[in-house]
């Protein structure tokens, strides 16, 4: 994506880093959702599916801290999962008024199809970067991650 004045891109945007970033920020969340429903699932439910194998079981509420994804869409997104028989609620032993989420064997062997596909959408996204190019693109976004989320 070269945006030039041919294309109808104001030229004082054409170098802004802001308005790069967010074109290609457009351009990925596309790719990603279209590849993600085109394997059954949801950008979230990868999210939670692999939340929940890095980190083991979790309160809803936990896991929408850890995915930064809304309360409300967490149970909506648990309710699919679960549907699916990809995770498991069981009563939390400490506050039965609070559910405890755990992935289930299928659930592991979803997030293991669903790796595959975003690792395609990696490789999509970034086509004509060289993998030198690549590592150095991830360095450099997690350093203004990190210091605009205050890490």
């Amino acid at each position: 994506m070269n945006a030039t004045a041919d294309d109808g891109t104001p030229a004082r945007l054409k170098d802004a880093p802001s308005w790069l970033i967010n074109q290609v920020s457009l351009h990925s969340h596309r790719l990603v959702a279209e590849s993600m429903a085109a394997a059954g699932a949801r950008g979230y439910h990868y999210r939670l599916l692999a939340a929940l194998e890095e980190f083991g079981p979790a309160s809803q509420a936990a896991l929408g801290r850890r995915t930064g994804i809304d309360r409300s869409d967490v149970v909506a997104m648990l309710n699919e999962l679960s549907d699916q028989d990809l995770v498991r609620r069981s009563p939390d032993p400490a506050d039965r008024r609070r559910n405890v989420i755990t992935i289930t064997p299928e659930g592991t062997r979803h997030l293991r199809h669903l790796d595959q596909v975003l690792a395609q959408v990696q490789d999509d996204l970034l086509a004509p970067l060289s993998p030198a190019e690549r590592g150095e693109l991830v360095r450099l976004l997690s350093a203004l991650l990190a210091h605009h989320s205050g890490r």
